[in-house]
């Protein structure tokens, strides 16, 4: 009788969601909301909301020290439980809010095997003018903090507050599946990336 040979098993992911908008009614987190409830991929172990933008101090070199503010250690160790990053962020006078990029600029210091640096990152850009220039600015964040873009996951999905319902969530189908489609790419990102 021959060796059993056991198929194998795939590995499976966790992706951090994280909006650039503090709002409540924010279609940004609704688009990451209605993410985090999609099942895609048999290899996706969880995709988790990030909530924690609201309560990180001010970017301060000097506080690059231990202790850290306990928020930023939650960010960092949010950061290091996944194996991907997910984005969805406004434009705010023609640049990333000044909350996301604070929260961007407490990831630059971690130097941590599994902080940003190498991680697969993407964003759904949901603005239905485009928000063009944020993103600009995110992907030039992202390349300085050496993060691995995973751009069929990248992609623009317009979403109008009208589409968000009242428990928060989207349930335009033809936007479920472009939502889903780039979870699934970025999903796929992690096994065939570096650090994957």
């Amino acid at each position: 009788m021959g060796a059993v040979v056991e198929a194998p098993v795939r590995p499976r992911h966790r992706v951090l969601l994280v909006s650039g908008s503090l709002r409540r009614a924010s279609t940004n987190t609704a688009v990451l909301r209605t993410v985090a409830g999609l099942a895609v991929a048999p290899e996706l172990a969880a995709a988790v909301l990030y909530d924690g933008l609201a309560a990180l101090p001010h970017f301060n070199l000097d506080d690059e020290v231990d202790p850290l503010p306990v928020a930023v250690r939650d960010l960092r160790r949010a950061i290091r439980d996944a194996d991907a990053l997910l984005f969805s962020t406004p434009e705010y006078a023609g640049a990333l809010p000044g909350s996301f990029k604070n929260l961007l600029d407490w990831t630059i210091g971690d130097d941590h095997p599994r902080s940003l640096y190498r991680k697969p990152v993407a964003w759904i850009n949901a603005s239905p003018r485009g928000a063009a220039l944020a993103h600009d600015s995110l992907r030039a964040v992202l390349a300085y903090a050496h993060a691995e873009m995973v751009e069929q996951a990248c992609v623009h999905v317009p979403v109008t507050s009208a589409m968000v319902g009242d428990d928060g969530l989207i349930d335009d189908p033809s936007v479920r599946d472009r939502l889903a489609a780039a979870l699934g790419a970025l999903v796929g990102g992690v096994a065939t990336g570096p650090g994957g």
